[in-house]
């Protein structure tokens, strides 16, 4: 836990306790988490206690936010008669973020591991954990490693694997923020050890959620211009075209934080207010479906390695760039590339109460998560591995749901009958009683279904990108 000390309690031992002056009212305004970091930097004194590496969990803690800020964006939209996020694409974003969640509650620690490490025994100066000059030194040097994590995701072949997960939805919103991969930072985690050289580990992960937390509101159409912050900071506009696939768009505007890492690299590009940019892969899968958005690019690379003639060029056709080809520079010949024009957009417009139960059963997964989160330590390898997998089935089928695939309701009746007998069993250690209910219901009403006693109607609608 980490709190603010207004002067009238002792902190705790776990605790980072600040002595705030009045202008840090402001602060409250804020995630406990965002408060603690921002006091550091304008605040004249501070009380710096014992901090525990094991309690920075800040990305999840921060999700309520994320959702507050999700529908103040959308009704900004819906103000000014701009489409709003789809529901299908939405969730899909959102099932991304809680699989990168599962990911971290099954190996939290393990990249920090060899960053703890390396400070132990091979740092090469201590800086004071509680000097503000550390904390900015931190703040620029973890910045300065995204930007080259961000770069190489995106011009080494398999990085780029995992990483697309984040470029494959068609809008840019607020929801795309959270569309991650569950892989990439155990590939990424590299670029950062050399800040255990001099950066304390509990500063290191601090700026490191800092970071990313930073990034989340960046993903949005609604801001369009921030005036001279836009030479320093990345903001949505630079965002915009880092996330296009038109080819002025690629592989630019890289930086997490700053954007001074693109201008001093050659890597920043200024958003074309008369062009339009067109979101999502340049190659853009046809799928709702989080699991294989995961996982399906893989085979992309598998077969580019299967297809080369050569081991050099096998090597190269896995850390050279995704366009790359024998004979071509690192990331591939510009004139080679595809050049995306307006195109269609890959969306399945199911019936509002199929949407409603689908968006019911994403909100009943993210609750048996939260509920696994908090009590995993006191559950059995065995229950929490079957809720592990539950929550990945379900996110998956839901996906599938949302494509209207051929008889997916089989599996959604399997999956909710299974879900309500472990209930009953107890076989999962869920303490949501509700949830049991929840399921039965859903259960029975998909055998009423099997039965042709309700039917569910779609329409597969494709719509060009320039007409929203």
């Amino acid at each position: 836990m980490v709190w603010i000390n207004l002067g009238k309690n002792k902190p705790s031992q776990d605790s980072l306790a600040l002595t705030i002056t009045p202008i840090n009212y402001i602060l409250l305004l804020l995630a406990e988490e965002e408060r603690r970091i921002v006091a550091l930097y304008i605040c004249n004194e501070f009380q710096l206690e014992l901090h525990v590496i094991k309690d920075m969990v800040f990305m999840f803690q921060s999700w309520p936010y994320f959702l507050m800020f999700m529908i103040l964006e959308n009704l900004i939209l819906w103000i000014e008669r701009k489409p709003t996020m789809r529901i299908n694409d939405g969730i899909t974003s959102l099932s991304h973020g809680l699989i990168q969640e599962i990911g971290r509650l099954l190996f939290r620690g393990g990249e920090s591991w060899l960053y703890v490490w390396i400070y132990e025994h091979w740092r090469i100066t201590e800086l004071p954990w509680d000097s503000i000059v550390t904390w900015y030194i931190a703040a620029i040097g973890v910045d300065f490693c995204y930007y080259w994590v961000h770069r190489a995701c995106h011009e080494i072949h398999i990085l780029w694997a995992q990483h697309q997960v984040h470029h494959s939805s068609e809008d840019y919103n607020l929801a795309v923020g959270l569309r991650q991969s569950a892989i990439q930072g155990w590939c990424g985690f590299i670029f950062y050890l050399p800040l255990a050289l001099f950066i304390p580990p509990s500063v290191f992960l601090t700026h490191q959620q800092f970071n990313l937390l930073y990034q989340f509101w960046i993903h949005t159409e609604t801001i369009k211009s921030l005036g001279p912050l836009e030479w320093i900071f990345n903001t949505p506009r630079h965002h915009r075209v880092h996330h296009g696939s038109v080819l002025y768009c690629l592989d630019k505007n890289y930086g997490g934080t700053l954007i001074i890492w693109d201008r001093m690299f050659g890597t920043f590009a200024e958003e074309r207010e008369k062009e339009e940019i067109i979101y999502g892969l340049v190659l853009n899968q046809p799928s709702f479906n989080p699991v294989f958005l995961q996982l399906f690019y893989n085979m992309n690379v598998y077969k580019k390695f299967m297809m080369m003639e050569g081991w050099r060029n096998k090597i190269s056709a896995i850390i050279k760039g995704p366009s790359w080809l024998p004979g071509q520079k690192w990331t591939g010949n510009d004139a080679d590339k595809i050049e995306v024009k307006a195109r269609e957009k890959f969306d399945v417009i199911l019936p509002t109460w199929c949407n409603v139960y689908l968006v019911l059963h994403f909100i009943a997964t993210v609750l048996s998560f939260q509920d696994l989160a908090q009590r995993h330590l006191s559950m059995t390898p065995l229950s929490v591995l079957i809720s592990v997998i539950y929550m990945i089935i379900s996110l998956s089928i839901i996906g599938l749901m949302f494509e209207d695939r051929p008889n997916v309701w089989l599996l959604e009746m399997v999956r909710c009958a299974i879900f309500a007998t472990l209930m009953y069993k107890d076989a999962l250690s869920i303490d949501l009683p509700y949830l049991k209910w929840f399921y039965t219901l859903s259960t029975f009403f998909w055998l009423l279904h099997s039965f042709k006693l309700v039917r569910v109607h779609s329409t597969i609608q494709k719509r060009l990108s320039t007409s929203e």
